[in-house]
């Protein structure tokens, strides 16, 4: 019986996909094989050694040390475009509110006092103030073409928006995904400087921290929206409070409040919504719940942040899943040591990503316990198991 770890609440569709006559549950367990998480900051926990997978209900994996588990031959699983139109429909929720002055409008319209007549003329002499502008000719920023920002790029060209992208590691299966109408940007600065609205789609990593700062906002035009519905530190807030006060940015919609944002009068914070969704959440706790079984059950890795892609079919059932540091002649030494115990090998597959490779091999006999401590002693080995 597979031992799973919930280190937050996961939704109930993506726990129904581990068997209960396979799998035990918990939110407390000892010795667990794998852990299902959401938000939950491993950081600073004690990594438990029977651990084989960790599995994130969600895109992001800042909250998971990932360097950590490689070294220790553990892959972490996420859920790449489980909450994609979850997060599409928030931002052309932050569009909508911000050109069209929605929030600052509602607060005047709660604000209103008096009698229904005295309310009625209260309310045409102040709506000049909230007037704003429409979608359609307007020019969107896309930065980060993954599952998310295609759906988002798609959605504004269908409201009549003219969209403009940016993602020098789009995939040639992500460029298909994408309206023909998207035009591509060569850097950043380059879509910047030629946007009405822009939003990040992208992780938060040294290269994307403070994309939006006081030097790129001097190439923006006027009025500019900014959305940014991915992570803090991204977009450097008090650049662009700033340039709020100056008229340079007409607004910004952001899913990260702080007591510098919080109550800014051009700007709208929101309490980190962009999965909160039934439907997002079910998705990406089936999506992750699905691919640690795989993985547990028979070794095959699907959307892994730190192992590379891996689908072999079963051809018998004696496997073995070795994860080893990417260097010459490993897979040379799995291969002897598994002849040396007289298995014949029927099927194996390799591949690598960076300085990590993992092996799945199929033979024809169980895998002695010998042979496995063989395999685990080779320089190298980071783990091996017999499934």
């Amino acid at each position: 019986m597979y031992k799973i770890l919930t280190l937050n609440n996961i939704a109930v569709a993506g726990l129904e996909r581990l068997p209960r006559d396979q799998y035990e549950v918990a939110s407390e367990i000892q010795h667990p094989d794998a852990i299902l998480l959401r938000s939950f900051k491993m950081h600073d926990m004690e990594i438990p050694s029977t651990l084989k997978a960790v599995g994130r209900a969600g895109a992001g994996v800042n909250n998971i040390p990932v360097d950590k588990m490689s070294a220790a031959g553990i892959p972490v699983f996420n859920a790449p475009g489980a909450n994609a139109n979850a997060v599409k429909e928030l931002v052309v929720t932050g569009m909508l509110l911000a050109c069209r002055n929605i929030c600052q409008a509602w607060e005047f319209a709660r604000q209103l006092e008096g009698d229904d007549a005295t309310i009625n003329k209260q309310v045409e002499a102040g709506k000049k103030n909230f007037g704003g502008f429409e979608l359609p000719g307007r020019t969107l920023g896309v930065i980060g073409l993954g599952a998310i920002g295609r759906q988002v790029a798609n959605a504004a060209v269908a409201l009549g928006m003219k969209v403009i992208g940016y993602d020098p590691g789009i995939t040639v299966e992500g460029a298909w995904e994408l309206s023909a109408n998207v035009k591509k940007a060569a850097s950043v600065d380059e879509l910047m400087a030629n946007v009405d609205f822009v939003t990040f789609h992208v992780p938060l990593i040294d290269a994307t921290k403070n994309m939006v700062n006081a030097e790129r906002l001097t190439i923006m035009k006027d009025n500019v929206v900014i959305l940014n519905f991915a992570r803090g530190g991204i977009v450097d807030d008090e650049a662009v409070s700033e340039a709020i006060k100056a008229g340079k940015v007409y607004a910004y919609v952001c899913d990260f409040p702080s007591n510098l944002l919080k109550n800014h009068e051009r700007v709208i914070t929101l309490p980190h919504l962009g999965a909160s969704t039934v439907e997002a959440e079910d998705n990406c706790a089936i999506m992750v719940a699905e691919q640690v079984r795989d993985y547990l059950e028979n070794g095959n890795v699907v959307n892994s942040v730190n192992f590379p892609a891996v689908m072999m079919p079963r051809t018998g059932g004696n496997r073995v899943a070795i994860v080893n540091s990417n260097v010459p002649n490993m897979v040379g030494q799995i291969s002897t040591a598994m002849a040396s115990a007289g298995l014949n090998i029927i099927d194996m597959l390799n591949k690598s990503r960076g300085e990590l490779a993992y092996t799945l091999a199929d033979v024809d006999q169980p895998v002695p316990e010998k042979t496995l401590n063989d395999i685990a002693a080779i320089e190298g080995v980071l783990a091996v198991r017999a499934i």
